[in-house]
């Protein structure tokens, strides 16, 4: 079968599409035909080494974790799949799966579900991360309700525009940081208030605001305490910060590491289903151009996931 593999860490030119042996399935896992599968920044991550000193691959490795596929194989110990479900969810080598830029990918079966019956299977591997990530901040680590005030940094990014979709179906106001084409992407979403980025301070424009998200990093993170009212809550996805001002204002920080897991990724398919979620691919690339799809990815030039189309 074909795969995109890496044999040792770098830039986007490291990337090869390559032959390599059909992987076998072990114990708890299927063996997913994969159709799609979509690129995060993880993957650019995992392929320049910037976690190997945490999580060391056996090179040459499979990169990519979105997919969404056909079960090939089923084994004994896995009970709620059957061969010819349609699936979509992870199989991250680094989470002891096989890989998911590929033509078939191995993956434990409590970290895929059943894919959304309205959605492409293109549609349905740009959602998975993202789309679990934002649910998991949004209804677990935050619990926004009706009538509350939530910001999202970077309201454009995959996180943040399925963020926006779920708190507004919740009820929440909700204000969002984006910039250039992303605006408009997000003013379409339902965004209550967008702020320029590039030209606005966001402390200058908000404050008292019950929750924010941030999919950014960087210092934004500790300036997002000064919008905050005194008890709420602050979620990063990336960040690392001296939270002393936060604990001055008795803010609760959480550092989300997103877990994939078929519950999550039910809930998520519910959503995409009742049209309160719906994906949002920018650009698709053929799995021989996957140099290419990761350099677009980089580069920012393209507005919505970017997913590998692996078979018809």
């Amino acid at each position: 079968m074909k795969a995109a593999q890496i044999s040792e860490y770098g830039d986007a030119s490291v990337v090869h599409v390559v032959e390599i042996e059909k992987p076998t399935r072990k114990p708890g896992q299927v063996l997913v035909a994969v159709h799609a599968a979509s690129l995060n920044p993880y993957d650019t991550m995992v392929r320049a080494g910037y976690v190997k000193d945490m999580i060391p691959l056996e090179l040459p490795a499979t990169l990519g974790g979105d997919i969404a596929g056909v079960v090939a194989e089923v084994g004994d110990d896995v009970h709620n799949f059957a061969v010819g479900d349609k699936v979509y969810g992870e199989a991250n080598v680094v989470a002891g799966n096989s890989g998911a830029f590929a033509e078939f990918a191995a993956t434990q079966a409590d970290q895929i579900a059943k894919a959304p019956n309205n959605v492409s299977f293109a549609e349905a591997a740009s959602l998975s991360l993202v789309g679990v990530s934002a649910l998991q901040a949004v209804t677990e680590h935050i619990k926004i309700a009706a009538g509350q005030k939530l910001f999202i940094h970077g309201g454009a990014g995959g996180i943040g525009t399925i963020a926006i979709q779920i708190a507004k179906h919740i009820g929440a106001y909700v204000a969002v940081t984006a910039t250039g084409e992303g605006i408009q992407i997000a003013k379409d979403l339902g965004a209550d208030e967008v702020i320029d980025y590039k030209t606005q301070d966001f402390t200058e424009v908000i404050k008292d605001y019950d929750a924010a998200f941030d999919t950014v990093g960087g210092d934004d993170f500790a300036k997002m305490f000064g919008v905050i009212k005194e008890g709420g809550v602050a979620v990063t996805m990336v960040a690392h910060t001296d939270e002393s001002l936060a604990k001055e204002r008795h803010i609760t920080v959480v550092h989300q590491l997103t877990t994939a897991t078929t519950a999550k990724l039910d809930a998520l398919r519910e959503l995409v289903e009742d049209g309160v979620v719906k994906p949002n691919v920018g650009k698709v690339f053929p799995l021989a151009d996957s140099q290419a799809a990761f350099e677009a990815r980089e580069s920012g030039s393209v507005q919505g996931k970017i997913v590998l189309n692996i078979a018809e």
